[in-house]
C-alpha cells in the first residue's frame, strides 16, 4: 500500500467496477473512468459553492494500468487554483485490486470546471480568496 497516494486529495467517489464496464479485452472502458473523473470533478468543485458547474477543459489523461472487473477505484481530488469564475482540480484515480488488495495508480487529470447562470454564462463562485 503506498499512503502518499492519497497525500492532499479528499475522496469525491469510491466505486466497484461490474461488468457492463468492459469493453471487448475484459478490462473497463477508458471511458467509464473518464465519466467518474468528470463527476469526482464536480464534486470538487462544489465544495466552492452550491452552483452550476460546469467541465470547460480536461488535461492530458494517460493511462498507466488497466482496471479490472471488482476493482474498487478511488477518485482522489484536491483543488489546484481558484479563480472567479472557476476552480481547477486534480483528480487522482486510484484501483485495489479485487485478488490482492494492491492499490495501483491509473491516472491522473486536470479539471477546469467554471461556474455558470442558468443561460450558460460564467458567474462568480462566491469562493473566499477567488481570484
Amino acid at each position: 500500500m503506498m499512503p502518499s497516494m492519497a497525500e492532499d486529495y479528499t475522496t469525491a467517489l469510491r466505486t466497484m467496477m461490474m461488468p457492463r464496464d468492459t469493453n471487448h479485452a475484459g478490462t473497463i472502458f477508458g471511458g467509464v473512468i473518464l465519466s467518474h473523473i468528470d463527476q469526482a470533478g464536480y464534486v470538487e468543485a462544489r465544495r466552492h459553492g452550491i452552483n452550476r458547474w460546469v467541465t470547460v477543459a480536461i488535461d492530458r489523461v494517460e493511462f498507466h494500468a488497466p482496471v479490472h472487473v471488482g476493482d474498487i477505484v478511488d477518485f482522489m481530488t484536491r483543488t489546484v487554483r481558484i479563480g472567479r469564475t472557476s476552480v481547477t482540480v486534480d483528480v487522482k484515480v486510484i484501483a485495489e485490486r479485487r485478488t490482492s488488495e494492491e492499490r495501483v495508480h491509473v491516472t491522473t487529470a486536470e479539471l477546469v470546471m467554471v461556474s455558470v447562470d442558468a443561460e450558460g454564462n460564467p458567474t462568480a463562485h462566491g469562493a473566499k480568496g477567488g481570484a
